[in-house]
């Protein structure tokens, strides 16, 4: 993932937090709100409760490696926060639960 699409700065997160949307499923909670930029950006988050460093970024991986292959243009700043449960889950049902957990709540 390229640095372009990542969101790093802790007072844009707070912001995307507090005044965005949220949406829950078994796996995830996104936070999402409206860009200013023609691109999505992502943060990804993942507490140190789920499992040791390798996990985390395992997981971490999955999860940009499915945004970049299902690039979406909609033009919004998300954070995405795993859940317990996203860690037993194999790559399709991480794929399939994220995909439509992100195009479900903008229609």
């Amino acid at each position: 993932m390229n640095k372009e699409y990542i969101v790093r700065k802790n007072e844009e997160i707070e912001k995307i937090v507090k005044k965005g949307k949220k949406t829950v499923s078994k796996l995830f909670i996104i936070y999402n709100i409206e860009s200013k930029d023609k691109k999505n950006q992502y943060c990804i988050s993942v507490s140190k409760k789920l499992g040791k460093a390798h996990l985390r970024n395992k997981m971490k991986r999955r999860i940009k490696d499915i945004l970049m292959k299902n690039k979406m243009e909609l033009h919004r700043k998300y954070v995405i926060i795993l859940r317990k449960e996203a860690i037993a889950s194999t790559y399709n049902e991480l794929k399939e639960v994220l995909i439509n957990q992100i195009k479900g709540e903008i229609k």
